[in-house]
């Protein structure tokens, strides 16, 4: 999924490029200065999102161009919930709406909860925002000060770092447990100061795939109520499992109340466009997250939370019905991609995406993936933008239809086949 973060951070790095030209005078640009904030996010790597934009283009100019970069699935929203939302636009239904979502949208999203996890939990505990990314985003202006450091453990989502920091707090990258790139317990207590705050993950992981185990949720609980720390959890994948059980970290004993747990709709059911997801949180921080949508987004428009309505009450069959697809996807890529000479290919347990490590070709992932796409078409994302731990793969999207994946992965396959007779040569 290409979060806000990304597309702020593409408008940044393009700045010149976006503005009014002024006859060839940018003296008054050259003195204005952007925020630290910003200047954080033009600092971040671009190359793999540069790339997915440039890809964009030539498909746009009709160009033979594979697109297996970002998470937004080539399905259609399901036709009962665009109709849901249509019906609400007839009505009028194009005013101001309750900040933290409509109390029925809320309610819904309680009771799914509540079903999902065993955890009794109260609409008033749910704040509707503009996606995923914007839950987090609250969660973290919320929850955390200046001063604050938050342990994010690698590989962790390109975002999560500068929308830490946009709180104020620090961000404490983690590292992985090596060769499995799984959470790493040992990692994150070493990495504890008094000035410790929480922790911000995914579960399941993106770009990895992983579902935390029992065993890892128990180490996890048992840190943050050591340390009296936040957990943020984004379960945006977690009705994408395949083969492990997601359990909701909130679950573990004595967690609700120390953690927010961010979902939506967007991957489950093709809905990324419609910006809808939520934080289930403790009810002060709820508050708090309430008074922030005020300030942020002034509520989500009411036919789309009338969509969101109508997905969540078949949600379970419309879930179920996107991850045999992923499912089945992920395997006739992971086919595909065992004929490669040299790839390491990990198989994930849940999501839409396929990590590949490409070391053993001899090039870096960013080397890689430009040579890719400018030899033989097919855009992926470099690595590098989830973490030190995964510099040397390469992420897959499942997102795009299954010709156009098996296409995808057999120019790989060849291409690296090729790379390996040349070497040999």
């Amino acid at each position: 999924m290409l979060h806000a973060g990304v597309r702020f951070f593409t408008c940044v790095k393009n700045l010149p490029s976006l503005l009014p030209q002024n006859d060839g005078d940018t003296t008054g640009l050259a003195l204005m200065r952007l925020s630290s904030l910003a200047e954080e996010f033009a600092a971040r790597p671009g190359s793999s999102c540069g790339l997915h934009f440039e890809a964009l283009a030539a498909l746009a100019r009709g160009e033979d161009v594979i697109l297996l970069t970002i998470g937004d699935p080539d399905l259609d929203t399901m036709s009962p919930v665009v109709e849901a939302a249509v019906s609400a636009l007839r009505r009028g239904d194009t005013h101001y709406t309750e900040f933290a979502g409509r109390p029925e949208l809320r309610r819904a999203i309680a009771e799914l909860h509540d079903a999902r996890t065993g955890i009794p939990t109260q609409a008033s505990q749910v704040i509707v925002g503009s996606g995923a990314q914007n839950a987090v985003f609250s969660s973290c202006l919320a929850l955390f000060s200046p001063g604050d450091e938050v342990l994010v453990p690698q590989p962790a989502y390109l975002t999560y770092a500068a929308t830490v920091r946009a709180s104020g707090a620090r961000p404490i990258s983690t590292a992985a447990t090596p060769g499995s790139l799984r959470f790493n317990i040992d990692a994150m207590r070493a990495a504890t100061t008094e000035r410790t705050r929480g922790v911000l993950l995914a579960n399941p992981c993106n770009p990895t795939g992983a579902v935390l185990r029992t065993d890892e949720m128990r180490e996890l609980a048992s840190l943050a109520k050591d340390l009296d720390l936040w957990v943020i959890s984004d379960e945006v994948y977690s009705s994408l499992t395949y083969d492990a059980k997601h359990v909701c970290i909130a679950a573990a004993s004595d967690m609700a109340e120390r953690t927010v747990t961010v979902g939506s709709l967007s991957k489950s059911h093709a809905m990324t466009g419609w910006r809808m997801g939520w934080a289930i949180a403790p009810h002060e921080a709820a508050l708090a997250m309430a008074s922030l949508a005020s300030c942020m987004h002034h509520g989500l428009p009411g036919f789309v939370q009338a969509g969101a309505l109508a997905a969540l009450a078949h949600y379970d069959e419309y879930a179920m019905s996107m991850c045999a697809t992923f499912r089945s996807r992920r395997d006739v890529a992971l086919g595909v991609l065992s004929q490669a000479k040299g790839l390491l290919c990990r198989k994930p347990e849940a999501g839409m995406f396929v990590l590949v490590d490409v070391s053993g070709t001899g090039m870096n992932s960013a080397e890689f993936a430009r040579r890719l796409y400018h030899e033989v078409g097919v855009a992926v994302l470099d690595g590098a933008a989830f973490g030190d731990c995964v510099a040397g793969h390469v992420r897959l999207s499942l997102g795009t239809a299954e010709a156009s994946l098996i296409a995808g992965c057999e120019r790989l396959t060849a291409f690296v086949n090729g790379l390996n007779v040349a070497v040999a040569a």
